[in-house]
């Protein structure tokens, strides 16, 4: 339930899928209104793998799923059409294409932006012959901590009565998050593009799982609030083994510690409350009317 996932190992299969999430999430982009912070274009969990969700044309709908057990893409249409194409070692301009085509014969035009967003050096997806790898383990791996992370932080959200995003996936930064608000805006971030100021426009705290990076060299929970209080980069994390990272201006708590621990599920809750709380103490959130306070 909680695997390894050594980052080194990966790695190639990780940039390449990354890229192909990329591919699906700007048609998911493209085609919805925007909810707040990009909330409508991100990818949610599944028993299986990673989907977009509804998403509505002019005359249908339809859906896009990873499936990372029977390792195929599938897209499903309203008007009942059903498609498949293998997920298998190929290049990220050969994955565009395939896409496209099978959205085409279902009656879906779309075009997208077909610059990676928020890496170094992009490639366009239509011309990326660099990406290739698919390791049909790892990336199962991948998904099945998805998965356990979606249900810590689905208990985890349920105390929160203020705004909250839903568990999300993020093509763009490849990472599972969750966002709790304080109902105060934000300071704006000096020199901040339209996407990072439409995505920090109000106070929050957020966690979150991504397979690791910079200085950061394996798989990670995160945690983090904008605008970071003072004192937070002292407050004391739990548990002991979570560090604040300055690189990433916020906590960090290595999955490894997580998978090893006795009870992983309760040591990674631990790490989203206790994070939570000094962040909420520090910035002064309205706790007693953003939280729930008894059971139902």
């Amino acid at each position: 339930m909680w695997p390894a996932l050594p980052l080194k190992e990966w790695q190639e299969t990780y940039d390449t899928l990354h890229m192909w999430s990329q591919v699906v999430g700007k048609i998911s982009l493209k085609l919805n209104p925007l909810i707040n912070h990009w909330w409508e274009c991100s990818l949610s969990v599944t028993p299986r793998g990673l989907t977009t969700g509804i998403i509505h044309t002019h005359d249908q709908a339809f859906e896009i799923d990873f499936d990372f057990i029977d390792h195929n893409l599938r897209v499903k249409s309203s008007r009942g059409g059903t498609r498949h194409m293998s997920l298998s070692p190929k290049s990220v301009a050969d994955f565009y294409q395939e896409l496209m085509s099978l959205l085409n014969s279902l009656g879906i035009e779309v075009q997208i932006d077909r610059l990676p967003s928020e890496v170094p050096n992009p490639i366009p997806c239509d011309q990326d012959k660099v990406h290739c790898s698919y390791d049909r383990d790892f990336s199962n791996r991948h998904w099945q901590i998805l998965l356990e992370t979606d249900k810590v932080m689905r208990k985890f959200r349920s105390f929160f009565v203020g705004k909250a995003s839903p568990v999300q996936f993020f093509w763009g930064s490849f990472d599972l998050t969750l966002s709790l608000f304080s109902g105060r805006r934000a300071p704006e971030r000096p020199g901040a593009d339209h996407i990072t100021k439409e995505g920090y426009s109000h106070e929050d705290y957020a966690c979150g799982f991504w397979p690791g990076s910079g200085n950061i060299d394996g798989p990670a929970f995160y945690a983090y609030s904008y605008p970071e209080p003072a004192g937070y980069d002292k407050f004391k994390a739990q548990p002991p083994k979570a560090f604040y990272n300055l690189p990433t201006k916020g906590f960090i708590l290595m999955y490894d510690e997580v998978r090893k621990a006795q009870n992983p599920e309760q040591e990674l809750l631990s790490f989203f409350k206790s994070t939570y709380a000094g962040a909420a103490d520090l910035a002064h959130w309205d706790r007693q009317n953003l939280e729930r306070h008894h059971s139902n």
